[in-house]
């Protein structure tokens, strides 16, 4: 794989705008490299088969377009058909300088299929049946020269063929019948060997197809970019079923052609190695290859629903976002597919009605993917919270699951500020792959996004806004939201499905759908990034970022503004990161204690790629009449937390008066998801304030609020300790916790008796741990037990027991070694005890508490110290 890496590093070396030259000398052959080759108009790009990836290595290559492109196994070169100059083949070098050639017998147009034999002959054609032989052996007497014109034996519907080297045979699948076509170029006998399973259904035009030495047969769809696969086609009969497949998600493309040399490999995925066997960056059943192989599901799972989209891509919608999610999670919302409301297709759908003005509802497709039924989903909360001043949104089901969603926003002030592909990278979430799809014969940015749950969804964002007095529509399409106009009032078309084929279709309805309405003038569409992030995350102070180069980059600005807590101002950072050429760099950003950072990569050439990331936030409930903050402040944290923990990052320090209540939450992710805590045994926190504060872990499975766990802990002047055991929590219904699904946290504080009354917080270094509060084990004797409060214990505990009468007793710790390091006397009394123990000079670790008494005999408690 570091060798088909390496080349792609050379190539970017070659000049990319070279014009045609007649010069034999400066011409140097392709000689058989990995690429698959894509030639657009007269600009060619390198594909990696395996993943996908395209970048360009060549514009202008010719004054006319190029068609037909094919490698010559003879010479080693790639040669295609010009539209101009008229009857012009052209020869091109692996340095993109080219050499054409006149020939006569040539029709003046329609020349868009070709591939040439091993033994140098060019294989020509447009529509029809007509076919023409060009010599092209630099070694023949007739080199190129035209050779014959000859027919094949009926008329297909196709845009491009190949040779396989491996029988020597013409292949091609026609657009519409999905019929897989052999050809023998010795006598134009054409042979159907059945429709491609993969392709059945589709109407795609399959303008680049490619070979490798096994002689798989790799199918481009223009319009999607997907490349499929079927496997060693030499052996079918017509009668034995067609072994076909996804294989890969590459660019779109139209006025287009392929070329491949047809003996280089093409690297394989094996799904269940636990390797990245093509160097794609994607493990077996990751891989799209590898889907419906094996274990792997077909990649077709379901979609998250419309109805909890819409979240933020900047730090200005965090805290109301943040709200609107508490909201939810605190009434126990949950969308009910069940029982959301039908939409169905009227008779005016897809009508302009002059009389009327339009509404979002008049732009969403119904019954184009053939769902079972469409459900409205609107997340009308985000109205007022958002700068979305309407809302619409569809899911599509079929079987009674989620298959994709459209979500529509009008705006007022400019775009919409959330798309999935900025926020969800840093949540979870991989970009698998962003590329182009071609709508309407317009290239729109579409995006493979895989979920934290290991579904994918095939994404598609544009927008759409009135012109020229409002008789027109302009359509905008933009992977960086600074490129859309400002201050406009935008239409605003956010869709995923979970097949790429489906997002095609519901885009070129909305497309559709907008034309009825308002004729579309023009289209402004930006290209999509060459450099982007895959995934990321923040851990201890770093963002560390999996990036993907997919044109040999040496080098990209990191440009980011962040705040360290919710409550500080923004800082700035900049940063240069080298990728070498690299296909795939692991990269570890220095960032400090982070709660949110919105930051652009690039190479200062190309669209550059954004990103932004949310901390779970901390948020204030003073919903109540009554409730007034008057203070609020939230800083970093002021220890190192455990590897094991599981830390809730951030302070915070409030005062409020109320009649009723006022509490503060800090929701465990982002987005609100419910986290699995199973693992751990106690929440530990260090707090203060005034009266009792009550503790709520809220789960997402419990709807009443009444229900969730809780536990109340007496706040103190100065910083104390707690540790709460998990198993000892209880809900109202006297059941035991588990706490499978948090949501969030709530620390709740109240008016006992509905006066107006002052109440401070302040709480510090909030933890999970794996580790109890422990106590001594279950016996007695005189009724005494030894505790510690609490315990694990920071800076102080308090030794607790029970004496039956006073008497001196001592008070001895032992180290794990039995060393004695700490001792002190007290004068205990009849009845209940505590002695203070300070940590002073005492380290981390695990100690042995013990009573010294004459008259009792009082097991030792352990006692952890963090």
């Amino acid at each position: 794989m570091m060798k088909f890496y390496n080349f792609k590093n050379q190539l970017l070396f070659i000049a990319l705008t070279l014009l045609s030259v007649n010069s034999n000398a400066q011409d140097i052959p392709f000689n058989c490299d990995y690429n698959a080759y894509l030639f657009q108009n007269n600009d060619v790009y390198a594909i990696d088969l395996a993943s996908g990836n395209s970048y360009q290595v060549a514009v202008d290559v010719t004054p006319g377009n190029i068609n037909a492109a094919a490698y010559n196994p003879a010479d080693g070169f790639i040669w295609g058909s010009l539209t101009s100059p008229a009857k012009t083949i052209v020869r091109i070098g692996k340095n993109f300088t080219t050499t054409s050639f006149y020939i006569d017998e040539l029709p003046t147009s329609s020349r868009y299929v070709g591939d040439v034999s091993a033994d140098g002959i060019y294989y020509l054609k447009g529509g029809g049946t007509t076919y023409y032989k060009i010599d092209l052996d630099p070694e023949s007497a007739n080199y190129t020269q035209h050779q014959s014109t000859e027919a094949l034996s009926q008329n297909i519907n196709v845009h491009d063929w190949a040779f396989n080297a491996v029988d020597g045979q013409l292949y091609t699948v026609e657009k519409g019948s999905n019929i897989l076509y052999r050809i023998n170029p010795n006598n134009g006998q054409v042979s159907a060997l059945g429709v491609v399973p993969i392709l059945s259904g589709l109407n795609y035009t399959y303008g680049a197809v490619y070979f490798d030495a096994d002689g798989r047969f790799y199918v481009s769809a223009n319009q999607t970019g997907t490349i499929y696969v079927i496997q060693a086609v030499q052996d079918l009969d017509g009668i034995s079923l067609i072994d076909s497949n996804l294989f890969a998600f590459g660019p779109s493309s139209s006025s287009n052609d392929g070329a491949r040399c047809p003996t280089a490999p093409v690297l394989q995925e094996i799904c269940d190695n636990g390797i990245d066997d093509d160097g794609d960056g994607l493990i077996d059943c990751e891989d799209p290859s590898c889907s419906g192989f094996g274990m792997c599901e077909v990649i077709q799972p379901p979609t998250s629903s419309s109805n909890s989209g819409g979240l933020e891509s900047n730090n200005r919608l965090s805290e109301q976002i943040n709200t609107r999610n508490f909201n939810r999670a605190k009434s126990g919302y949950k969308f009910n597919t069940a029982k959301a409301k039908r939409v169905l297709k009227t008779a005016d759908y897809a009508k302009n009605n002059p009389n009327a003005d339009f509404t979002l509802q008049d732009f969403v497709p119904l019954n184009s993917i053939n769902e079972d039924e469409a459900i409205e989903a609107s997340p009308t909360d985000l109205v007022n919270i958002t700068n979305a001043t309407e809302i619409y949104s569809v899911d599509y089901l079929k079987g009674g699951t989620s298959v994709a969603s459209v979500l529509a926003l009008k705006t007022e002030n400019g775009v919409y500020e959330h798309t999935k592909y900025i926020c969800d990278r840093l949540l979870g979430a991989e970009l698998i792959s962003v590329s182009t799809i071609d709508i309407n014969e317009q290239q729109f940015i579409k995006s493979i996004i895989k979920n934290e749950d290991g579904t994918y969804e095939f994404v598609l964002s544009l927008s759409a806004k009135l012109v020229n007095n409002d008789t027109n529509f302009a359509v905008e399409s933009h992977w960086n939201l600074d490129q859309y106009q400002e201050n406009v009032t935008f239409y605003n078309f956010q869709i995923w499905s979970n097949t790429i084929d489906d997002l095609y279709t519901l885009g070129q309805e909305v497309l559709n759908l907008l034309e009825i309405e308002k004729p579309i003038s023009s289209y402004n569409n930006s290209t999509p990034p060459t450099v982007f992030v895959r995934k990321g995350s923040y851990t201890n102070g770093g963002l560390d970022l999996q990036i993907i180069n997919t044109n040999a980059t040496q080098s990209i600005t990191l440009e980011a503004g962040y705040r360290t807590t919710e409550t500080t101002d923004f800082g700035n950072l900049n940063a240069t990161i080298n990728l070498n050429g690299n296909y795939i760099t692991n990269v570890t950003v220095d960032t400090g204690n982070l709660f949110d950072i919105g930051f652009r990569i690039g190479d200062g050439v190309a669209t550059p790629d954004d990103l932004f990331m949310s901390d779970g936030p901390w948020g204030i409930d003073a919903s109540q009449d009554g409730t007034e903050v008057t203070s609020y402040n939230v800083s970093t944290n002021t220890i190192d937390f455990e590897a094991l923990d599981f830390p809730i990052e951030r302070n915070v320090d409030f005062r409020a008066t109320t009649n009723t209540y006022v509490a503060t939450y800090r929701a465990l992710t982002p987005r609100f998801k419910a986290v699995d805590l199973t693992d751990y045994n106690s929440f530990n926190l260090s707090a203060k304030g005034t009266g009792n504060l009550e503790i709520t872990f809220v789960k997402e499975s419990i709807t009443n609020w009444e229900e969730q766990f809780k536990t109340t802990i007496a706040l103190g002047s100065s910083l104390q300790d707690y540790t709460i055991n998990i198993d000892n929590l209880q809900n109202n219904l006297g059941e035991t916790a588990n706490l499978n699904d948090v949501v969030t946290l709530v620390f709740t504080m109240v008016s006992e008796d509905g006066s107006s009354v002052s109440k401070a917080m302040s709480l510090y270094n909030l933890y999970f741990s794996q580790t109890s509060a422990l106590t001594v084990d279950e016996y007695t004797l005189n009724n005494t037990t030894l505790t510690a409060f609490p315990n694990p214990m920071s800076s102080e505990t308090a030794i607790q027991f029970t004496a039956n009468q006073n008497e001196t007793v001592q008070l001895v710790m032992y180290n794990q070694l039995g060393k004695q390091v700490f001792a002190t006397t007290y004068n205990a009394k009849a009845g209940k005890n505590s002695i203070t123990v300070n940590r002073g000079n005492l380290s981390s670790g695990l100690y042995f508490c013990k009573i010294v008494s004459s008259q009792l005999k009082i097991n030792p408690v352990k006692l952890i110290i963090n």
